[in-house]
């Protein structure tokens, strides 16, 4: 679990396939690692990666098929910035929000505009994850924990202040990049638990035996 703070903006030192999976390397910058060990969780970009080889400076972590076919780290190249974050202790200050480290999806950056001092950005996120991100809502992009100041469909926008600037990689953020999406897990969980018994029923299921479920529980009266 994490909250959105980053810690560290990193560098990735190697990237070596393995069959379909990927191994990266991760120089870690100013993160502090003397508390880290095998086995335990670094948020990078947003996606929560098991450390499963360690140095003074660097990490190693195994991505799967899947952790590729979510993230940007599926294009990600030798000398990538990452944003770093260790997962959070009992005595951790919640900064941000609860971050699972587990991203939904690929969003796109579609503007970007200075206003004073600040940032602004829109972003398109895939139309299915629309109904979960909403105005002054949370939102997880590339593992920074931010708020969402405005939605219009699919599209919502970002204000990001400079000191979110300048210890992350948003600075760099320019139309057209792909960003790692993590919506709010506590509107995933509501969404759920509203379907009751509907939430057994399999998407292989025939049409027939669905409806029919659905009115055996009510959900057609």
């Amino acid at each position: 679990m994490f909250t959105g703070i980053i810690e560290a903006v990193g560098e990735i030192r190697r990237i070596e396939p393995k069959g379909q999976d990927v191994t990266l390397e991760i120089a870690t910058g100013k993160l502090d690692l003397s508390d880290v060990k095998l086995g335990d969780s670094i948020a990078s970009n947003g996606v929560c990666l098991t450390v499963v080889a360690l140095s003074s400076d660097s990490f190693c972590a195994d991505l799967s098929t899947e952790t590729l076919k979510r993230s940007n780290f599926a294009s990600a190249s030798r000398g990538a910035r990452v944003n770093l974050e260790k997962a959070v202790t009992p005595t951790t200050r919640l900064g941000g929000h609860l971050v699972s480290g587990h991203v939904d999806a690929l969003a796109e950056v579609v503007s970007r505009e200075s206003t004073g001092r600040a940032i602004e950005f829109w972003l398109q996120a895939p139309e299915h994850l629309a109904r979960y991100i909403t105005e002054k809502g949370s939102i997880c992009i590339d593992g920074i924990s931010l708020t969402v100041n405005a939605v219009d469909g699919a599209r919502f926008k970002l204000t990001i202040v400079p000191h979110t600037a300048d210890e992350t990689t948003m600075k760099g953020f320019q139309t057209g990049i792909k960003v790692n999406l993590e919506v709010d897990q506590i509107a995933r969980y509501i969404e759920r638990l509203m379907l009751g018994d509907k939430a057994a029923v399999s998407e292989a299921q025939p049409q027939s035996d669905v409806m029919a479920l659905l009115g055996r529980t009510g959900f057609l009266k």
